[in-house]
């Protein structure tokens, strides 16, 4: 089998690596795996159950009861189903997003869904944005980039994020709640989030998109060789 080309995007809760990846990903023809979300779903799941992602016991009890799929629709997004059924939109809240970074700490959720992710980037040159892309799931990616920013920005654009579907943010709150995410996703004991040796660090707080996407095309193409 051809060997696949695999970028690794790494990064905060915050720093935009679902949007760049993903408009990363459509115009380079890849597919865009984002593990944010494969997580977010574990979350919703207990939720669902009434378990606490801190419950050790009741995580692993419930957790051969869930079986998780990624399709993909005509414009390339993906679609989480969770026991064959489409979560993609209810998975999307702030209160799941704090419980996802709590699951993803425990060992029998991620080495469920490592081999799982591992696979799709077998079949596929992938994109896939992360915490622990770089430095555990794909630990030999084509390219590792570390996407980041100032806290006070990842705050300021969750909170136009909101406002743009029409729901109210506090900036301090949701500042707070970002900074309780970074704390929880750099401390946690397994996979914590941290920048490998061989990644690329990207500040994206003073740039735009396009100039992100720009900067990453052009971080790839040297790393390709391109």
């Amino acid at each position: 089998m051809e060997k696949k080309i695999s970028i690794a995007i790494d990064g905060p809760a915050g720093a935009g690596k679902s949007t760049i990846a993903r408009r990363l990903a459509q115009e380079m023809g890849y597919r865009y795996v984002d593990t944010g979300a494969i997580y977010r779903t574990v979350a919703y799941f207990m939720d669902l159950w009434g378990v606490s992602p801190k419950d050790v016991d009741g995580v692993n009890r419930y957790i051969d009861e869930l079986t998780i799929g990624i399709e993909y629709d005509e414009d390339g997004v993906q679609h989480m189903i969770m026991n064959g059924m489409d979560v993609t939109g209810d998975i999307r809240t702030q209160e799941i997003s704090q419980k996802a970074s709590l699951i993803s700490a425990h060992a029998v959720v991620r080495e469920m869904l490592l081999d799982m992710q591992r696979d799709i980037a077998r079949q596929y040159d992938v994109v896939m944005d992360g915490r622990d892309i770089g430095s555990v799931v794909l630990p030999k990616a084509t390219v590792k980039i570390f996407l980041t920013a100032s806290a006070e920005v990842r705050a300021r654009r969750r909170c136009n994020e909101l406002a743009a579907k029409g729901q109210k943010a506090n900036f301090d709150q949701v500042l707070k709640e970002i900074q309780q995410r970074d704390y929880q996703d750099t401390h946690r004991e397994i996979a914590p989030l941290k920048m490998t040796r061989d990644s690329v660090k990207l500040d994206t707080s003073e740039m735009s998109i396009e100039e992100v996407i720009a900067a990453m095309k052009t971080i790839i193409g040297e790393k390709l060789g391109a």
